[in-house]
């Protein structure tokens, strides 16, 4: 039987660093009323001692001077003490909180380097609380998700994170799937008890069961990457079809220059907005047209260059336009367009979406308001987002792939079964349970841990 079916500790698989006491300014930079510097490690407490001359007593505030090597006063302040392994980090743990000017707290942050910390690496802290075992993987990772959040339906979600609710249902999945390992490799290894795992139906609906769950949990992660990364939308068509209108209209004040000028929109103009709590990134590009400008031409350039990355192209049609469908011959294909009929005012047509074979048509009128609604509700659906936020999680890129890979794993080891290849199931067992641990760091490796810390703030 495999050796690594119940490896799921993270301090097995991640090489500990060097244990050695980290500080940092906890606190955004910048003059403030309260400034923290907190220090992690075993020299933590003697540290703080030389700095208060004074003893102290765990989770009690102390209210001290802080000294410098000379014994003259820095400054004035509260130090806590969290003893390990009861503290964020699992370590020793000292926060000292004084007053937020920047020079204040440098001299303080030299004066705890100079008793024998050393500068700590950006994330370090929530790096050692993994380590420690304080908080797995993707509960790390929500603790930058919540400090980055933009939005309330965000800040709960990675909360969710925060709390073990993402872990909890993944930590669910890999026990299934140890269990299916364990039944199938016995079987591989004692055929003299013969259990026929292939034909008698156990692991064909236990596979079953769990590919449901993961393709549930999928698409609520889905939804948690929205909450954090946001949706990419650009806004594409003829100049004048009021591309520049829907940004200022959707960002809510004057984002962009709207004249009668055909080809005012040069550059490229970007807003982030929310809907409903639902991030956007709204990008509006230059009219799409043939010019002799050479800033013009430069601009549409652009244009097609946002086109093609964006998770969303708005077309913008001016309804009164002879000819409408111009435009869309000169735009790649594949592409998730969104034909935005606009001036409907001008012709007293009634707004409405329509979906068919064709794609999706809103007919709609920026300068009026007229079906905006139409235009909200669409761009919540088309990503399949729901601001009822109660049982979402905020989720990563990396989480998503990371689901899906189990999830081609699991649909492998159905067809394996199928197939009468019991060590190929096993195989695929195996790999979809090591991509279903890369999520909560079970399995994890190390260059991996260094991208995902890297991205946190210094200080924690």
């Amino acid at each position: 039987m495999s050796s690594d079916i119940h490896s799921n500790n993270p301090i097995l698989i991640v090489q500990q660093k060097n244990q050695d006491t980290i500080a940092a300014i906890a606190t955004p930079p910048g003059n403030g009323g309260v400034g923290i510097i907190r220090i992690s490690g075993p020299s933590a407490t003697e540290i703080a001692k030389k700095i208060t001359l004074k003893d102290f007593s765990p989770r009690q505030a102390l209210f001290t001077s802080f000294k410098d090597e000379n014994n003259e006063l820095i400054d004035s302040g509260i130090l806590l003490y969290f003893p390990n392994p009861a503290s964020y980090t699992g370590e020793d743990t000292i926060e000292l909180q004084g007053h937020g000017g920047t020079v204040v707290l440098d001299m303080l942050l030299k004066r705890v380097i100079g008793l024998g910390a050393r500068l700590a690496n950006p994330g370090e802290f929530t790096e050692r609380a993994f380590i420690n075992g304080k908080l797995d993987l993707a509960q790390a990772e929500a603790v930058a998700d919540l400090i980055e959040s933009s939005t309330e339906q965000s800040v709960r979600s990675a909360q969710r994170s925060m709390q073990g609710v993402f872990s909890k249902q993944i930590n669910e999945l890999v026990d299934e799937l140890t269990e299916l390992r364990i039944y199938v490799e016995a079987a591989i290894d004692f055929v003299d008890e013969e259990i026929d795992f292939l034909t008698d139906g156990v692991v064909e609906n236990k596979l079953k069961t769990i590919s449901e769950k993961i393709l549930k949990i999928h698409k609520t992660a889905k939804q948690g990457q929205l909450l954090r990364d946001g949706m990419t939308v650009v806004l594409a068509g003829k100049p004048n079809a009021g591309k520049s209108s829907l940004l200022n209209a959707l960002a809510g004040h004057e984002a962009a220059i709207v004249t009668d000028i055909a080809g005012t929109t040069r550059d490229i103009l970007k807003e982030r907005i929310q809907i409903d709590g639902m991030p956007l990134h709204i990008i509006d590009t230059a009219g799409l047209r043939e010019s002799d400008n050479i800033v013009e031409k430069e601009g549409i350039r652009r244009a097609h260059q946002e086109i093609k990355q964006a998770d969303k192209v708005l077309l913008l049609i001016d309804s009164t336009d002879p000819e409408v469908e111009s435009i869309i011959s000169t735009l790649p294909a594949n592409l998730n367009i969104t034909k935005i009929y606009n001036k409907i005012d001008l012709l007293g047509i009634e707004p409405e979406i329509n979906e068919n074979k064709n794609g999706c048509q809103i007919y709609l009128s920026v300068k009026k308001g007229i079906g905006m609604e139409l235009l909200s509700a669409h761009l919540k659906q088309s990503v399949g987002f729901n601001s009822e936020t109660d049982d979402v999680f905020i989720a990563r890129r990396r989480h998503i792939e990371a689901l899906s890979n189990a999830q081609q794993s699991v649909e492998n080891a159905l067809q394996q079964l199928e197939n009468k290849a019991g060590e190929l199931v096993a195989e695929d067992l195996r790999l979809a349970q090591n991509s279903l641990a890369e999520i909560t760091g079970a399995f994890s490796a190390d260059d991996l841990l260094g991208k995902i810390f890297s991205s946190f703030c210094i200080g924690k």
